[in-house]
């Protein structure tokens, strides 16, 4: 089996044919890591843009690609065809830092007729989720490439980051610096219509009580003194993405802001509740 480490860059564009915003990719960037971790093959190319004819100011800045050199790029159906000729037809699982980059190309491939899924991909792994997971670091705070790369001692100096092919590099030897065989299988996704289905759902945030998914068992306030039920000040009213109430504790003549934020994902609701004293001033405001 082959690990390919991939790396998109992209230019945020208006598409008339969805009527919306997409990113249109504009470099491919891969190498290909053998057993041992080193890095034998590599794979690179600009896309010549047919959406946004000119890139973007902060795109330019960030990757340092001019409108010039993106002329001189290949249609992305025909970067597509040539990436899986790259690629041969060993088992092969693709590795990109984070899944922003396959969700983008999911979107490049249907916008550009290439079909709703994409042609070379048959296995992947989210390789930040992998690197989490060895240096167990919080599953909130995602780690950025950069970052991952100083702490596993891995000097980005001589790259050109926010370029695909360097930063496919970095990654390639991010993996290397924290591969374990014992458990990397189970980072390893079959890409198949669960795959899909749950790549391309959108979290969101539910702003309405009446929504079933609303467990109201979490609407409410103990007081972290005495441990009875406070006691509700104000209605509940969702701003923010958060339903926000205020609470009081008669018992210890303590008032409280109470935050809760329920998050539909793709086969659970995530729910964070934040619980913190407030002020005098605080609770008089909110009663006027």
């Amino acid at each position: 089996m082959q690990f390919i480490a991939l790396d998109l860059e992209w230019n945020n564009v208006y598409g008339k044919k969805i009527k919306g915003f997409f990113n249109e990719i504009i470099e491919f960037g891969a190498v290909k890591v053998d057993a041992e971790g080193n890095i034998y093959d590599e794979f690179t190319c600009l896309i010549n843009t047919q959406v946004g004819k000119k890139l973007r100011a902060n795109t330019k800045e960030i990757t340092h690609i001019t409108n010039d050199e993106i002329k001189t790029g290949i249609l992305f159906t025909k970067a597509v065809s040539e990436f899986k000729k790259w690629i041969g037809t060993e088992d092969t699982v693709i590795m990109t830092w984070g899944d922003g980059d396959v969700r983008v190309l999911i979107d490049n491939c249907k916008y550009f007729g290439c079909g709703d899924r994409i042609p070379f991909l048959n296995k992947y792994m989210d390789l930040q989720r992998y690197f989490q997971r060895i240096k167990c670091t919080s599953k909130s705070q995602q780690i950025g490439l950069s970052n991952a790369a100083e702490m596993v001692g891995i000097s980005d100096d001589g790259y050109s980051l926010h370029r695909a092919l360097d930063d496919s590099k970095i990654t390639a030897k991010c993996f290397n610096a924290i591969r374990e065989d014992k458990i990397i299988n189970e980072y390893i996704k079959e890409c198949n219509d669960e795959f899909y289905s749950r790549i391309v759902f959108k979290n969101k945030v539910i702003s309405s009580m009446k929504n079933p998914l609303v467990d109201k068992s979490y609407l409410n306030c103990i007081c972290e003194e005495c441990g009875k039920p406070a006691e509700a000040l104000t209605k509940w009213k969702y701003s923010n993405q958060y339903f926000r109430a205020q609470y009081r504790c008669e018992n210890c003549n303590k008032d409280y802001q109470v935050n809760v934020r329920f998050r539909k994902l793709y086969d659970r609701t995530e729910i964070r509740k934040i619980v913190k004293p407030i002020v005098e001033e605080e609770t008089t405001e909110a009663k006027q």
